[in-house]
């Protein structure tokens, strides 16, 4: 796990709690939650923040971080990320990308929102990364959250098996589910997997008539051509009990995350999404007679 949003209105019906789960089968150039891509518990270091102090690397094991005049540095291939750099760190230069977290450990946090949902009839939203890529954890969680009767949402890809989908929609409520792009070779280029697994995945969702809402990340120049919003309203359209779209404008709000990371932005040269284009993407999706709207 790499985070928990609490008193979240983006994520699913009225307010929740939204955790987010580490590792992701994809590599979106769009990706804006670049610490959740690997499953592995990362640590990052922050040069700015650096007071030049030298308590991390005198206690570093590894002898992989040493103080330059831009700050602290790390050496990438001989740190074992164990955190000790986190904990004994008086500027909060080093950071872990993540945690180890148990089932209590997730529900202590989802219990304490207890009160908010009882008022507005919100749940907890399990996101990523991808979620599916922890079935297990991630069924184990639903449970949970089913027993207190908890509104329980999985906001995927749908990038897994269809065994292991179909397995965790036994105790999920609502589906968020993100559709990139219709044109195989377009989704294999921008986010490094087939979509086939994807679509046939969609389908057998709805045909089970579970609750699902397919979401539009609107990528300019990418999946807003008029050719794939027309194919990509008669998919939705075509899909029994499914008639609610969101479209999810780009921001590239994320950019600061991959420099935390050490990243370069894959998604450099995307504009952002004009509201004109917005609503044109709109227009064309409600022809197909889809409820559409805007955000999450």
């Amino acid at each position: 796990m790499f985070a928990v949003k609490r008193y979240a209105i983006h994520d699913g019906p009225n307010i929740r709690t939204t955790v987010f789960l580490k590792g992701c089968p994809l590599s979106c150039v769009w990706c804006h939650n670049p610490e959740g891509l690997s499953p592995a518990i990362e640590v990052v270091t922050m040069p700015e923040r650096c007071v030049g102090c030298g308590e991390c690397v005198r206690s570093c094991p590894e002898r992989a971080l040493i103080v330059t005049g831009q700050g602290v540095s790390r050496d990438t291939e001989a740190c074992t990320n164990c955190g000790q750099c986190v904990d004994i760190c008086p500027a909060l230069a080093h950071e872990r990308t993540g945690s180890g977290e148990t089932v209590e450990s997730v529900m202590e946090t989802v219990r304490k929102d207890m009160p908010f949902y009882d008022q507005t009839g919100g749940g907890v939203t399990f996101s990523g990364g991808e979620p599916l890529m922890q079935p297990v954890f991630l069924k184990k969680l639903l449970t949970a959250c089913g027993r207190l009767g908890l509104h329980r949402a999985v906001d995927t890809s749908g990038f897994a098996g269809q065994d292991v989908l179909m397995d965790v929609a036994e105790e999920t409520d609502l589906f968020l589910f993100d559709l990139k792009h219709m044109d195989d070779a377009v989704h294999r280029k921008y986010t490094g997997v087939s979509n086939e697994d994807i679509l046939a995945n969609i389908a057998a969702l709805a045909a089970a008539g579970v609750d699902m809402v397919v979401r539009l990340p609107l990528m300019p120049g990418i999946n807003d051509t008029d050719a794939n919003l027309q194919a990509t309203g008669a998919f939705v359209a075509g899909l029994a009990g499914v008639r609610r779209m969101d479209v999810l404008p780009y921001h590239a709000a994320a950019r600061s995350k991959y420099a935390k990371l050490g990243l370069e932005y894959p998604g450099f040269g995307i504009p952002k999404a004009e509201n004109g284009r917005v609503n044109h993407a709109v227009q064309i999706l409600k022809r197909h007679g889809l409820s559409v709207r805007v955000g999450g």
